[in-house]
């Protein structure tokens, strides 16, 4: 398998066959990610795109979902991805799904009517790194677009018949800030159909520019109790009916829920987190966090 660089899956892909499609960043400018700081963005050439296939057919021939890793392959152009998922369909005759993540800016160049092409070929399952629906926020992460820039977007998505799924980050809005992020996210998200949110806590490392900007004192990281709080607000806002995961390990405290079924037991069970545990052991945690894998 031609892997190079960083290979990096979304845990719940735990049981997808993972490809390279691309490998590197096309952006590089979040102010809270280093991933990719040093790949090149790169396509991988379709003779060894190939020769990936035919090496995952002698295993696992009738694998049904594909996980295609690099840090945005939808940013690889219609006719790219459509050349790509045809090839899959002639090696795993059995796939009907390819994942992959994505970033807002990708879907920007691509029209409704070759979304729904590229559903119809099997590309289905996109990890958006939104991290935020409320534009203060989005702007101090360097994301790069706005929230009506998600809004009109991820709708192409929902016309295309599309799943997508949205992360989003407690604590990128800094001290002071975290439950406008949250009422805003939740706002932005309650107009859309993410199948599921997973939620990340900020969480900053040397390499990273946010960190340096923490350094300067340019940006004051919240609390930990108030990225718990915070949370609690984004989940009582959110207005759709959505799986959430709270259960990566930036997060102090591990939760998922149906929304809005496990509404209330969530948001209570977050409460008695805040009320028992003290804010210097949940500190004490995050310093701990070497990295996010």
């Amino acid at each position: 398998m031609h892997f190079t660089g960083r290979t990096w899956r979304p845990p719940y892909e735990a049981n997808s066959v993972i490809i390279q499609a691309t490998s590197g960043c096309t952006y590089k400018k979040c102010r809270f990610c280093s991933l990719y700081k040093d790949e090149c963005f790169r396509m991988s050439p379709m003779e060894e795109f190939e020769e990936d296939l035919a090496e995952i057919k002698s295993y696992q021939p009738y694998a049904r979902r594909i996980f295609w890793t690099g840090a945005n392959p939808f940013a690889m152009s219609y006719e790219n991805l459509k050349l790509r998922a045809l090839t899959v369909r002639d090696y795993l005759i059995k796939c009907q799904t390819m994942a992959m993540f994505a970033s807002i800016r990708d879907i920007r160049d691509k029209e409704v009517w070759q979304l729904k092409k590229l559903r119809a070929m099997g590309i289905n399952g996109l990890s958006i790194g939104t991290e935020s629906g409320d534009d203060g926020t989005l702007a101090l992460a360097g994301k790069g677009y706005m929230a009506a820039d998600i809004l009109e977007q991820c709708r192409k998505l929902d016309e295309a018949g599309i799943e997508y799924y949205f992360v989003y980050m407690t604590g990128l809005a800094g001290r002071g800030r975290g439950y406008w992020n949250a009422v805003n996210s939740a706002e932005l998200f309650s107009q859309l159909n993410p199948y599921f949110i997973s939620v990340d806590s900020l969480t900053l490392f040397p390499d990273t520019e946010l960190y340096r900007m923490e350094q300067e004192g340019q940006f004051a990281p919240a609390g930990e109790k108030e990225r718990l709080e915070e949370l609690q607000v984004f989940i009582k806002k959110l207005q759709i009916r959505t799986h959430l995961f709270a259960n990566s390990s930036s997060n102090f405290y591990p939760v998922t829920a149906y929304l809005p079924k496990e509404r209330e037991f969530v948001v209570s069970e977050l409460q008695h987190v805040c009320d028992t545990v003290s804010e210097d052991e949940m500190a004490e945690y995050r310093r701990s966090l070497k990295s996010l894998g």
